[in-house]
């Protein structure tokens, strides 16, 4: 089996220290799918002018959240740093015409050990990072998830990590753990859902014309330009792992992208 491409949506930082349904899913789904030789991560918490990658070889693991319990600070996860990977990532996007800068000090962000820490807890897979870009937009992203496509022909996991409904400042305390959505995220998640399942990428990538609640659901775009990295280099069949909502308006499904018999 050929490795898809996956996002996630990684929620709170808190999700690192709880068994909740969505850290199960996460955990269930690494042991569905091969076991990645290099993981490479696009997370919405490494945002950068242009891409960037890194190439470090002991990744250290950030803690960039701040009025968490203590229990959070404490977490690590030691996993190798992959630098050949960086390097060939930087290679193949600048290849597609994307130029690549590399830092050689960037660690892991929650946004990568987060999921990470439930999916291969043993810590043991070399991984590294790729940075998003904000202001460039959905279709810069898709490039570069197109660019980096056959890495999975080499048992590396491309993962992005975001959130496929992301407003905090609408964020309804009281509604914790319900797994309920108020109505403008419901209806954005199911239009992307709905998107997702007809294979439908134009509309996708123009969903901040098309889909409704867009700019609601992402004042700022970082946290949903993971999964348009993932849906470039998976592309379809997708499949959806429905995972609802906490707080209201944090909305938690994932995606699998591209998930075929090699052949």
């Amino acid at each position: 089996m050929r490795l898809p491409a996956l996002f996630v949506s990684h929620g709170a930082p808190t999700i690192a220290v709880e068994d909740v349904s969505e850290t199960r899913a996460w955990a269930a789904l690494a042991k569905e799918l091969p076991r990645p030789r290099e993981i490479l991560v696009i997370s919405a918490h490494w945002d950068t002018p242009e891409p960037t990658v890194s190439t470090v070889a002991q990744p250290e693991t950030i803690h960039d959240f701040y009025g968490f319990p203590p229990q959070l600070y404490e977490v690590r996860y030691p996993a190798p740093g992959a630098p050949a990977l960086a390097g060939r990532v930087a290679k193949q996007l600048g290849t597609a015409g994307l130029a690549c800068g590399i830092d050689a000090g960037r660690g892991l962000d929650h946004g990568a050990w987060v999921p990470l820490k439930w999916m291969y807890p043993d810590a043991d897979i070399p991984v590294t990072q790729l940075s998003v870009q904000s202001r460039k937009g959905a279709r810069h992203h898709h490039a570069l998830g197109s660019a980096l496509a056959r890495l999975r022909d080499d048992d590396v996991l491309i993962l992005g990590s975001g959130g496929i409904v992301h407003n905090l400042r609408e964020l309804e305390w009281h509604m914790r753990g319900q797994g309920e959505p108020i109505e403008w995220a419901r209806s954005f998640n199911d239009w992307i859902a709905a998107r997702v399942n007809a294979g439908d990428v134009e509309a996708l990538i123009d969903y901040r014309n098309r889909a409704p609640s867009a700019s609601r659901s992402h004042p700022t775009e970082e946290h949903f330009d993971p999964f348009f990295t993932a849906m470039g280099a998976g592309g379809f069949p997708a499949r959806r792992i429905e995972l609802g909502f906490d707080l209201g308006s944090l909305g938690m499904d994932a995606y699998v992208f591209g998930l075929t018999s090699r052949g």
